[in-house]
């Protein structure tokens, strides 16, 4: 009797698989990012919520100072500045430390067979906890200026929904590209560094004579907008919605052609 020939799974469906896995293995990444951010606290009073006193006080300085050069409003320039910095620290730290979500997780990957897509989840959760600590700046700046929102705080929702999304797309393949060439995390930062200063963080978009690519064509600002402008109460444009929406697209389709082929060899790279 001929014995029915069982067909392995393709590579597609192994990243679907690791993807799907990791994200129910939730209870791990989970404990595992609070663990991260308990060693990097460890013996301290405050604990995480030097993160929250760092950022108040960033904000409470920059401030300050800024909205004086700018010749802003105060009740303007700081909350539009309190929660630009909150929502770059998530994007700028889920892009840099995506370059070392596997490399770090070299012992892990070895030794212990777990979905790879969990030290994506791993990262970007713990920045995720940084930004709800940092979250209690706003809530004081929202109060101490009168900032409202209203409904259209709401789109703020489903605004670090997306965020979310390209963070995880964002550190599966810098995560791949930078387990093979070590070069690539410093090029990253200093990348990283400079689109800060050419996105509206500390400057406002209102500043510029006109729109330009350094608006238009830079998808930081599309990035930050969908989640910023809604938390301050304005509708952000149609232009930033859908720049936002191809990147998720575009990004997830890259990278899961990246995650498909090269998935087996990360733990040999690391």
């Amino acid at each position: 009797m001929q014995r029915d020939r069982i067909e392995a799974p393709s590579q597609a469906t192994l990243a679907v698989l690791d993807l799907a896995e990791g994200a129910r293995a939730h209870h791990l990444w989970h404990l595992l990012a609070w663990q991260d951010i308990r060693r990097l606290y460890r013996r301290s009073v405050l604990g995480p919520f030097w993160l929250t006193v760092s950022m108040g006080a960033l904000v409470g300085a920059l401030g300050s100072l800024y909205g004086m050069l700018f010749e802003v409003e105060s009740a303007d320039y700081v909350p539009f500045l309190a929660l630009g910095f909150i929502v770059w620290t998530l994007i700028s730290g889920v892009i840099t430390d995506g370059c070392k979500a596997f490399i770090t997780a070299e012992g892990i990957i070895k030794h212990v067979g777990l979905p790879l897509s969990i030290h994506v989840y791993r990262l970007l959760w713990r920045h995720l906890i940084i930004l709800f600590h940092n979250a209690a700046v706003f809530v004081v700046v929202a109060a101490v200026f009168a900032v409202w929102p209203g409904w259209t705080g709401l789109l703020a929702l489903p605004g670090l929904l997306l965020l979310c999304l390209n963070g995880i797309w964002a550190g599966l393949l810098l995560g791949i590209v930078s387990a093979r060439f070590r070069d690539v995390p410093p090029i990253v930062t200093s990348v990283v560094r400079i689109c800060f200063f050419v996105t509206p963080i500390i400057w406002m978009p209102e500043l510029l004579p006109a729109r330009t690519l350094v608006l238009d064509a830079n998808p930081f600002f599309h990035l930050v907008e969908v989640v910023r402008a809604p938390l301050l109460g304005q509708m952000p444009g149609p232009a930033s919605w859908i720049a936002v929406l191809v990147m998720t697209a575009a990004g997830w389709l890259v990278t899961f052609a990246f995650f498909r082929r090269y998935r087996r060899r990360i733990a040999y790279w690391v």
